[in-house]
């Protein structure tokens, strides 16, 4: 058991991600939802969506509230394998696409291994 907080070591890459893909998430979905809601709103919501689980996720783990983290991390990992599953399976009711489409094939799978090495490095924290 280690005493040091979230953000030591390699957790503070873990940090860096999350913020880098709150902020990409967060632009992407502001410009889609402000330029072209109407063509697809769900993929645009859900953008949006993963975008404020990437904000909660950051300043969670640069606070070092390890619940909230272990909590957004499950919702991240839900919201991956759930849209990314639809988006497959259903690739209508998906006009665009959104940060988990594909299990996050349009940002290298990030989206999908993210959460797995943020859960595991809580889990190693703990």
């Amino acid at each position: 058991m280690t005493t040091t907080g979230l953000g030591a070591g390699p957790g503070r890459a873990l940090i860096a991600l999350y913020g880098l893909f709150a902020v990409a998430a967060g632009a992407r979905a502001a410009v889609q939802i402000a330029t072209r809601f109407a063509e697809a709103p769900l993929a645009y919501a859900l953008s949006g969506f993963a975008a404020l689980v990437y904000v909660l996720l950051t300043v969670a783990l640069a606070r070092g509230a390890r619940r909230l983290a272990l909590a957004a991390l499950f919702i991240e990992l839900a919201g991956v394998l759930i849209i990314g599953a639809a988006s497959v399976l259903r690739p209508a009711a998906f006009p665009d696409e959104t940060v988990w489409s594909g299990f996050g094939k349009g940002y290298l799978f990030i989206p999908l291994v993210l959460p797995v090495v943020g859960l595991y490095w809580l889990w190693r924290r703990r």
